[in-house]
């Protein structure tokens, strides 16, 4: 049985990390190297590093800040922001990132996937799909969740796979930064229809979400940032939560606080 897995999050401003509700209210959630280092010591087992202006400020998500908190972890890592050549991808692998997360380039221009799946392989392309709700249909949006499109997010799930997309990032905007559960319906209905590992995000605020995420929502992997930034659920006792309830999970090696 293959493992469900934790995520931690680190939306990086300015260099550092920072946290929102409804992709609104930024507020400074830390140093993102220190904050890595934290969450590869309790037991996550990834992280992934997004530049949440890179793309609508027209600038590269920064290299030198990715190679320094590759240098301090030992746990898969995740750079998204502004990706839109093979030029950027083979600058981020170089500097420790396992995989990479494209947005809004790979939706402006489809066929950027196939290129970096030929490149550097599916396993490494992550597609990030931020989605709203609006009446019976989830639609994708770009740009940090600025512009509209008129394309269902399945659609584009769907496309994007065939494409060379080799995981799916799903965040609700919806539900980012509320803490009142992931976006059940969406998860389940891209997970069960896609041959690739969904994660899902926004949404996060109690151990009972990230189980029923899993089980309702048949996601393979749970993201969250403010709760674990804010040391509101500790990744080892989320963990044991999950194994208690028949969830298989990574355990942790670091000890449970009484």
């Amino acid at each position: 049985m293959l493992t469900k897995r934790i995520i931690a999050c680190l939306d990086i401003k300015d260099g550092r990390t920072v946290k929102g509700i409804n992709f609104e209210n930024i507020r400074d959630a830390g140093d993102p190297v220190e904050l890595a280092m934290y969450y590869s010591n309790q037991g996550a087992d990834e992280l992934v590093f997004l530049d949440i202006t890179a793309t609508n400020e027209k600038r590269k998500t920064l290299s030198v800040l990715a190679n320094r908190i590759a240098s301090h972890i030992n746990i898969p890592f995740t750079v998204g922001g502004g990706i839109s050549s093979i030029e950027d991808v083979a600058a981020l692998l170089q500097n420790g990132a396992d995989k990479i997360s494209v947005n809004t380039a790979a939706f402006k221009r489809p066929s950027l996937l196939t290129d970096l799946a030929r490149e550097f392989g599916s396993q490494c392309i992550v597609l990030a799909i931020d989605t709203k709700k609006e009446g019976d249909s989830w639609y994708v949006y770009l740009n940090g969740g600025r512009i509209r499109t008129d394309v269902k997010t399945i659609d584009w799930a769907r496309k994007a796979v065939g494409l060379g997309a080799g995981e799916i990032l799903l965040t609700s905007m919806d539900k980012d930064g509320t803490k009142n559960g992931f976006d059940l319906e969406i998860t389940n209905a891209l997970s069960t229809m896609l041959p690739v590992p969904v994660i899902a995000s926004g949404g996060a605020g109690t151990m009972e979400h990230f189980k029923d995420v899993f089980i309702i929502g048949n996601a393979d992997a749970a993201l969250a940032a403010s709760i674990f930034h804010y040391k509101e659920i500790e990744i080892p006792v989320l963990k044991e939560y999950l194994l208690a309830n028949n969830i298989a999970v990574r355990p942790c090696s670091v000890s449970i606080p009484e």
